[in-house]
């Protein structure tokens, strides 16, 4: 019996904590066959996210285009836009404000003034801070959204994964029009995009049998340089976060999808090789393959609904990256008032932590540790030093993994309760196939 591709991932994790362990902690050679270990795994894994970020562009192209002419009129399009949009906007809403509330519960910045000042000293400026954060403010960072949604040229936002708005929104306009050709035209049109996202599919699908190879060429060499030993100085901070990215993730989208009769379990179930992808890769856009065919051949969800929502999700629907901005913010804040106690930061100020975590949220790419740069412009904003956000990235990559599993999981949540409103009875009507 063939083991489902969520245990195969799940054993190469496993593997790659216990060959990892013996590097890191047992003195065990760091080689292969007289290959060095880790520059083996930097190899493989580049293969594995060079193939799998191939497909994405020609996949989420021929998907979105082949669902627009299948969607029908204008009015179906803009009723499945607005439920979708809303859907981002309300759990990216509620993510944050599930921040806000865990960080001033537990206020992990609330430490002693020594140990404080211990920890900004061992803390390093990111070298590259000043160059990414030229000409960037909260209105840039808004208004690049627009920017990358209308491209000047197609080609080249196509060549880029960080500019699939742009991919998204031309391919939804050509669709468009497409769908309004004559009739022997549009058809020609249908048989080509269905043609090509068919064969798109068929490259993902042999590309994700390699996941369980990729995910441990990914994984190991980060295992090695991460040890749970850099976590101590900031442990109540890191505990923190994944608690709150723990509550949104089992609470509150397990509520969404009982609010649409969907069993929470099946769904989880379901889902589990796009959270394993997603944990490891760090990266939403690179998990599209792999979760348009969970969605579509276990969940039950037409073509028509994952093509629209999950594209458009993994590029602005940032659940995760949210609630962490919202944390790392208030965080910063509370160490920095330890160091400096006539420094204030109340309300105010935490109502505008909470707009721009949810605004710069939208702007941010789907790629490792991308919101960095969101964090320091908000810091910029409330008045508060950015080179603080060097406090946390010692553990970044780590929740970096963790949160990008919770924006990607928020994307399938929405697609199947996008799918059931629109009456799509199939979607889990056979929840066998999971056991």
């Amino acid at each position: 019996m063939k083991l489902k591709l969520h245990w195969q991932i799940l054993i190469s994790l496993l593997v790659s904590i216990a060959v990892s362990s013996l590097v890191k902690f047992y003195g065990v050679q760091e080689t292969i066959v007289g290959l060095k270990l880790v520059s083996t795994c930097n190899f493989v894994s580049t293969l594995f996210l060079n193939a799998l970020t191939m497909v994405v562009v020609p996949l989420i192209a021929s998907c979105i285009i082949s669902g627009m002419m299948g969607m029908g009129s204008e009015k179906n399009f803009g009723r499945m836009g607005l439920k979708t949009m809303t859907y981002y906007i309300f759990s990216t809403l509620i993510a944050v404000l599930i921040g806000l509330l865990v960080v001033n519960i537990i206020q992990p910045g609330k430490i002693d003034s020594e140990t404080a000042g211990i920890i900004l000293a061992q803390a390093k400026e990111p070298v590259d801070f000043q160059a990414r954060l030229q000409n960037h403010s909260i209105l840039s960072q808004f208004a690049q959204v627009f920017t990358q949604m209308i491209p000047s040229n197609i080609f080249a936002a196509a060549s880029s994964n960080h500019q699939l708005l742009g991919v998204i929104f031309f391919s939804l306009l050509f669709g468009y029009f497409a769908a309004h050709l004559p009739e022997k035209q549009r058809k020609f049109q249908v048989k080509l995009w269905k043609s090509l996202q068919k064969i798109t599919l068929s490259m993902a699908e042999l590309v994700l049998k390699t996941a369980p190879i990729g995910i441990f060429a990914l994984v190991t060499p980060k295992f090695i340089d991460f040890g749970f030993e850099l976590f101590i100085p900031i442990m109540k901070f890191s505990l923190t976060t994944l608690l709150a990215l723990g509550i949104h993730f089992f609470i509150v989208m397990s509520l969404f999808l009982w609010a649409f009769g969907i069993n929470p379990l099946s769904h989880f179930k379901a889902m589990a090789p796009v959270l394993l992808t997603a944990f490891s890769t760090a990266s939403s856009i690179a998990t599209i393959p792999i979760a348009m065919e969970c969605l579509e051949k276990t969940a039950g969800v037409s073509n028509r609904v994952t093509s629209f929502t999950l594209p458009l999700g993994a590029s602005i629907n940032m659940n995760g990256t949210a609630l962490y901005e919202c944390i790392v913010v208030i965080f910063v804040a509370q160490f920095y008032q330890t160091l400096n106690p006539g420094f204030e930061f109340g309300f105010a100020l935490q109502f505008i932590v909470v707009t721009l975590a949810l605004l710069t949220s939208l702007g941010v790419a789907g790629i490792p540790s991308a919101s960095i740069v969101a964090i320091a412009i908000i810091l910029g904003v409330v008045g508060l030093p950015f080179e603080y956000v060097g406090i946390v990235l010692v553990v970044d990559r780590i929740l970096d993994m963790c949160r990008t599993a919770v924006n990607i999981f928020s994307d399938t949540v929405g697609t199947v309760i996008i799918g059931k409103s629109e009456g799509e009875q199939q979607i889990y009507a056979n929840n066998r196939e999971l056991a």
